[in-house]
């Protein structure tokens, strides 16, 4: 599957061991709303069922957090649910695309005009120099009181040539245009394939790729991300400047 392949190379290089042992899927990601703490993942004692706890609850007692026992398959279950119904949809990632190409339409006419200011500035500053070396070889000034000058000069038309070089590469980055409606949707399709069929390394490293936190206060749960990168499958070459915008929310 092309999306697993896509996540296998966004796997996190450096994890804490213990998250990676873990068998639960949100670990490392989930804390409590009331103290911060992570949420631990246990097995119940006779093995038959899993959930989630408060470190706080599960290492000082009852009094120590009003948080709330949570069965891990409902938790979880919840979390994927959400995810795919909220976040991993066709309009989000079109949506995405859109604002995209926006910021971009926004810096390209920013960029573009401080690029036409440069060609003025350095005929000003040729201008400026030529007079110098014309006042020196007519004898109307003396090549020690203008060597400053002349070198500030100089320094000056490399810096416009060095951001003139600067600006053209920012310009000619990549710019994200939508493919079509199709191939978003088979997107999608195959990111919610992945957090059914997928692996649990595999699905971890999908849902660490773009969820921050995982804060639950009471029944409430609020999950902070930003949204997927794109993949070259659905986006096109065009001339374009920012080689990525981000969205987040809740």
């Amino acid at each position: 599957m092309k999306v697993q392949n896509l996540m296998k190379e966004r796997m996190p290089k450096r994890v804490h061991p213990k998250r990676v042992a873990s068998p639960f899927l949100l670990s490392g990601i989930a804390y409590c709303g009331y103290c911060g703490k992570a949420l631990v993942g246990k097995y119940a004692e006779n093995g038959e069922f899993a959930y989630y706890v408060c470190g706080t609850l599960d290492k000082k007692g009852s009094e120590s957090c009003p948080a709330k026992y949570l069965n891990a398959d409902k938790f979880e279950s919840m979390v994927i649910k959400q995810i795919k119904e909220r976040i991993l949809t066709r309009e989000n990632l079109i949506n995405l695309v859109h604002m995209v190409n926006e910021a971009m339409g926004s810096a390209m006419q920013s960029y573009q005009n401080e690029l036409e200011l440069i060609p003025r500035t350095i005929t000003d500053v040729n201008d400026r120099l030529e007079r110098l070396y014309d006042a020196i070889e007519t004898g109307k000034l003396n090549l020690d009181d203008v060597i400053v000058r002349i070198r500030e000069l100089r320094q000056r038309q490399e810096q416009l040539q060095a951001k003139r070089i600067e600006i053209e590469s920012q310009m000619s980055d990549r710019k994200v245009e939508l493919a079509d409606f199709e191939t978003v949707s088979c997107y999608v399709d195959d990111l919610h394939e992945l957090l059914k069929e997928g692996s649990l390394a595999e699905r971890k490293a999908f849902i660490r790729s773009f969820v921050r936190e995982l804060n639950v206060t009471g029944g409430q749960v609020i999950l902070n991300y930003s949204m997927p990168v794109l993949p070259d499958s659905i986006t096109m070459e065009k001339k374009g400047v920012l080689p990525t915008v981000q969205y987040g929310g809740r």
